[in-house]
């Protein structure tokens, strides 16, 4: 029998090494996310049920803390009859309108002035304490007079997504931009690249990570923004809603709005981790994936 016969089977058994660890670690990685869709589920079951006993049993108030089966009775009668302002397709579709609008605005906004602001010493001296400033106002108080401003159709509810999309997002851009690694500014220098291609191919996909980090939370403000104005006056949307319901002491059409809105956050937070994990595809797992 000659050498090379006897070692082929070692190396046939050491490479089926790594891919038996493979599969096992997917395996373990499918099972941790099974448990934890699972317990997820099982927790909110849990506690709509709890809601529900209490409610029923007049532990607590079913008129001012209504019950799930009430609340679920009110969303599928908006869904089948309309709501009073229309059906509950055009409330949702109004109110995610207005919430993308003023969030594509603040992001583009802030990611803009953000990546000018690290990358121009002198534009942050100039531009930072006003930034600073504007920052500290309370911005939903904005909203009435955007109202006042732009009237009760959606450009004072873009308006109110707006202010509560750029800070977050500019800030996040600002740091980035000064978080880069000035070895790689340094070595495209070196290479000959000038101030914009610097910005354009090592500021700005280094400072990628942190503007994606500000989109999961800006969209939720931007929501905010769009139910806050159209709570204190609007025709058309979920804010109008629950200003609706609330004035006829229907606590059922609040929490339903409440409900289809964070139905409508949870739809865009997953899409934006599926975005994240398609243009991050680069970066390592975290340490608590199963790895």
């Amino acid at each position: 029998m000659s050498p090379e016969t006897v070692a082929a089977p070692a190396v046939t058994t050491e490479a089926g090494i790594p891919g038996e660890r493979s599969q096992a670690r997917a395996r373990a990685a499918r099972n941790h996310k099974i448990l934890v869709y699972g317990t997820r589920v099982a927790l909110l079951v849990a506690l709509l049920a709890l809601w529900e006993g209490l409610a029923r049993a007049a532990v607590i108030d079913p008129f001012n803390f209504s019950m799930p089966s009430k609340i679920w009775d009110q969303i599928s009668q908006w869904a089948l009859n309309g709501t009073p302002q229309g059906p509950l397709i055009e409330q949702v579709w109004y109110t995610l309108y207005e919430a993308l609008l003023g969030w594509v605005i603040g992001v583009i906004g802030g990611v803009v002035l953000g990546i000018a602001l690290g990358r121009i010493r002198f534009l942050a001296d100039v531009l930072g304490p006003y930034i600073k400033v504007l920052n500290a106002l309370p911005r939903i108080v904005l909203a009435p007079i955007f109202l006042i401003w732009f009237g009760l159709g959606p450009a004072s509810k873009v308006a109110s997504a707006v202010v509560l999309v750029f800070f977050p997002v500019f800030f996040n851009a600002f740091q980035g931009a000064r978080e880069v690694d000035r070895n790689l500014v340094a070595n495209s220098r070196i290479l000959g690249a000038s101030n914009r291609q610097v910005t354009l191919q090592v500021v700005i996909p280094s400072a990628t990570s942190w503007i994606f980090t500000s989109l999961h939370v800006s969209f939720g403000f931007a929501l905010i923004g769009a139910i806050v104005g159209e709570y204190i006056g609007a025709t058309k949307g979920l804010g109008l809603l629950v200003s609706a319901s609330q004035g006829t002491f229907n606590a059922a059409g609040v929490y339903a709005a409440m409900a289809i809105l964070a139905v409508v956050a949870l739809l865009a937070e997953g899409l934006l981790a599926f975005l994240e994990k398609r243009l991050f595809r680069w970066k390592p797992a975290d340490a608590g994936d199963g790895r």
